[in-house]
C-alpha cells in the first residue's frame, strides 16, 4: 500500500537540501511512500495584506503575525523547489502551499497563485470573522460555541465553491480545542462533501489536532462518512512542522479510513 503524508510544514528550518533531507530521512523510516512538502502563505511577502483585518482585530495576533509572517518572497521558495526537484530521492516529492481562505481576497490569492509551478494548493479556515480559533484555548472564553461552529463550515463551503484549490486542509480543525455545539454537524458535513466533490477536491484526514491537543486523530467519523458518500479523496497528512513528526500516525488513519463505512 501506498503511504502518503500530504501535509508536511518546513518553516522550522533554513531553505536547504539538508533540511529538507530530514524530512525524506524520517518519511523512508515510517515507510512513507510519497510527501508533500509546504509553507503557509503568510511566510511570503505577497500575502501579507490578506491578514491586516485579523492583526487589528487582535493585539496577540499582530504580534505573532509580524513576529512570522513575510520573511520570504515566493521567488525564495521557488528556487528551493527547484533544487530539490532536480535530485533524485528515494520517495516522492510534491510541492505545494497552504492558504489561509478568505473570501474577500478570493483575487488575490488567484493572481498570487496562478501561475505558480506548484504541484498542489490547499485552503485552510484559520480565522472567522478574524477570531484566530486554534491558537489558545483561552481566546474561546466568552464566544458563541454554536455561531462560531456554524460560520466555520459556511466559510469552508465557500472555500470549497472558490475554485482556487487542489484540496482543503484538516477540514474539521474547529474541535481542536474540545468545543462541541449544541447541535448536530451532519449536515453541515455533507455540504461541506457535496462542495468538495464537486469542484473535484481532496480532503485531509489530518493528524495534527491530535498532535497539539490529543483529541481524535484525524476526522469524525460522521465526516469521514459524509465525504465518502460524495466520493471526495480523502489524503492522509500529519501536519507536522518538524521533521520528527513527518509520516505521524498516517497507518493509524489509514486503518480508521478503512473501517468506516458509508
Amino acid at each position: 500500500m501506498k503511504h502518503i503524508d500530504a501535509h508536511i510544514h518546513i518553516e522550522r528550518g533554513e531553505y536547504t537540501l539538508n533540511w529538507i533531507n530530514e524530512f525524506v530521512g524520517k518519511a523512508v523510516s515510517q515507510d512513507m511512500s510519497e510527501i508533500w512538502l509546504l509553507e503557509h502563505c503568510y511566510r511570503f511577502s505577497e500575502f501579507v495584506p490578506m491578514y491586516e483585518g485579523v492583526c487589528a482585530h487582535s493585539n496577540y495576533i499582530d504580534e505573532w503575525f509580524h513576529r512570522k509572517a513575510g520573511v520570504f518572497s515566493i521567488l525564495d521558495y521557488l528556487n528551493l523547489i527547484e533544487k530539490v526537484r532536480n535530485k533524485n530521492y528515494p520517495i516522492d516529492i510534491k510541492w505545494g502551499l497552504e492558504v489561509c481562505y478568505f473570501k474577500k481576497f478570493e483575487n488575490l490569492i488567484y493572481t498570487q497563485t496562478k501561475d505558480l509551478r506548484l504541484d498542489f494548493l490547499v485552503g485552510s479556515t484559520h480565522f472567522i470573522d478574524n477570531f484566530a480559533f486554534d491558537h489558545k484555548q483561552e481566546h474561546w472564553d466568552g464566544v458563541d460555541v454554536d455561531k462560531i461552529f456554524k460560520h466555520y463550515f459556511e466559510i469552508s463551503t465557500d472555500l470549497a465553491n472558490s475554485g482556487l484549490f487542489h484540496g482543503i486542509a484538516h477540514p474539521d480543525s474547529i474541535k481542536l480545542f474540545g468545543h462541541k455545539p449544541s447541535f448536530l454537524l451532519n449536515p453541515y458535513y455533507d455540504k461541506l462533501a457535496d462542495a468538495l466533490a464537486k469542484n473535484n477536491m481532496y480532503a485531509e484526514m489530518n493528524s495534527g489536532c491530535y498532535l497539539r491537543c490529543g483529541c481524535e486523530i484525524g476526522m469524525d467519523v460522521n465526516m469521514i462518512k459524509a465525504m465518502k458518500s460524495h466520493g471526495v479523496r480523502v489524503l492522509t497528512a500529519s501536519d507536522a512542522h518538524i521533521p520528527e513528526d513527518t509520516g505521524d500516525n498516517i497507518i493509524t488513519m489509514e486503518k480508521i479510513l478503512n473501517e468506516v463505512n458509508e
